[in-house]
This record gives structure tokens, C-alpha cells and sequence, in this order.
């Protein structure tokens, strides 16, 4: 699904450049939930953004479906990023002077296409995320974790192969960063979602299958759920967080 290879990238400040990504290497497969955990400045939200096609990287690869995303033109860059890549942002980014509704459509009439598959999908994403009776509200009338959750139905208005989430749960209180857990495992497990998501939270990671350390622009190390709870994954999540800083 998503394939990345030797990933670089550097920042420039006048004449010195800063190095950020030294040459990342890993892969999500379909249906994965995968959380991707650092301490600040070890290169996540770079790469999120390398993925997204927000940034250029200077080195490596990056393939998404079987297509490679690098040197894709402007018109091909919009494509991939409403067609094939769904994003959630710790600030929810919704429209103010759109109903909850219209704001989960709002990729659809991007591309113009508002039909009743369109509507009939909306109307299924806000059911299946418990916000359906905040469909003709605007996001001022509605909760924090009730404005993510409106953020993870358009995510999946197009169908993507991949939805990005970056600190989904950073605004959010404890009960609300569990609803939109469960939206994410929703997702993954009745429309066969794909998930990467960069958060700080290891509450929010241990629901995932694999979690990804990411120290100094490096994989550092990668924790697979086993055949455990949530909590001794979280726990097991924690040793490994904390044996990375200490080794720092």
C-alpha cells in the first residue's frame, strides 16, 4: 500500500543545512492502523508531510498504490491528495460557515461531485461516527470530539487508500480522544480504512496494530501488538518510549 524507501530531507537556514529524515525506511499495508510516536523534532510531522506531498524530500522514494509520488506535476499533486489520501489535523479544520454536513461533502465538491452516492456516503460516514444528529449543525454547536469525528467522515468522503492523522487526539479530552479512536477502528474495520497516524499520546497509539519510534530522523525501533490488551500494549509501548529516551 504505502512503500518508503531511504527517505531524506533537510531544511536550509542561510547556508547551513539541517538534516530532519537520515533515510527512513518502512511500509503500511492495507488495513493497517499504524501510529508513528517521536519525541519533538525526530522528524514526524516531516514525514507526514513528505507523504502528504505538502514538502519536497531530497532523496529516496515514496509509493502509494503503485504510484511513485515524487516529480508528480501540480494537476497530478491535487489528484493524489483528494482522491487518494484522506487527512485529520489535530485542529479539526472544519468550516465555520458550512453545516456539519457540507463540511464532510466538502471534498466531493472539490471535484463537483455532489450526487446521491455522494450524499447517500455522507449520510452513512456521520451514522457509522455516531454525529448524524449534528448533521444540519455548524462546528461552533457541536463538541470537540464530535468536530474530529466530523473531520474522519470527510477523510473517507473519496474512499482513499490512506488516511493521514496528525495528533487527532491533541485537542481533545480523555472521553473524546476515545470516540475518535473508535471512529478510526470503525473505519479500518467496516470499510477496510488504512490509518497512519503521528501522535504524542500512547493511550491513542496502543490501539493500534504497530507502532513506529521514530528518534533523530530515524526508525528506531517498531512495536507490533501482540496477542494482548490495550493496556499491556500501552505499557509495553511505554518501556520501549522510555528505554529510546534514555539511550538518547
Amino acid at each position: 500500500m504505502l512503500y518508503i524507501k531511504n527517505l531524506h530531507k533537510s531544511y536550509q537556514s542561510g547556508s547551513k543545512s539541517y538534516p530532519v529524515l537520515k533515510g527512513v525506511n518502512l511500509s503500511v499495508s492495507s488495513q493497517e492502523f499504524i501510529a508513528v510516536m517521536g519525541p519533538s523534532g525526530s522528524g514526524k510531522s516531516t514525514l507526514l508531510n513528505c507523504i502528504s506531498c505538502y514538502i519536497p524530500f531530497d532523496e529516496g522514494s515514496i509509493t502509494l498504490g503503485g504510484q511513485t509520488l515524487k516529480n508528480l506535476d501540480a494537476d497530478a499533486l491535487a489528484r493524489v491528495r483528494n482522491e487518494q489520501l484522506g487527512f485529520v489535523f489535530q485542529d479539526f479544520m472544519l468550516l465555520d460557515g458550512l453545516t456539519v454536513r457540507e463540511n464532510v461533502l466538502v471534498p466531493r465538491i472539490i471535484r463537483d461531485k455532489v450526487d446521491a452516492e455522494a450524499n447517500e456516503r455522507a449520510d452513512s460516514l456521520m451514522s457509522l461516527f455516531g454525529i448524524a444528529h449534528t448533521a444540519d449543525k455548524y462546528p461552533a454547536e457541536i463538541s470537540g470530539g464530535e468536530r474530529q469525528r466530523a473531520a474522519v467522515a470527510r477523510s473517507l468522503i473519496n474512499k482513499p487508500l490512506i488516511l493521514l492523522a496528525d495528533e487527532p487526539t491533541g485537542n481533545l479530552d480523555s472521553k473524546s480522544s476515545r470516540t475518535v479512536i473508535e471512529a478510526f477502528e470503525n473505519a479500518r474495520r467496516q470499510l477496510g480504512a488504512t490509518i497512519f497516524m503521528v501522535t504524542h499520546d500512547s493511550c491513542a497509539a496502543s490501539f493500534c496494530d504497530r507502532v513506529i519510534l521514530l528518534q533523530d530522523g530515524l526508525v528506531c525501533d517498531t512495536l507490533q501488538k501482540q496477542n494482548e490488551s490495550q493496556q499491556a500494549f500501552q505499557d509495553r509501548l511505554l518501556t520501549a518510549i522510555k528505554t529510546m529516551s534514555s539511550t538518547k
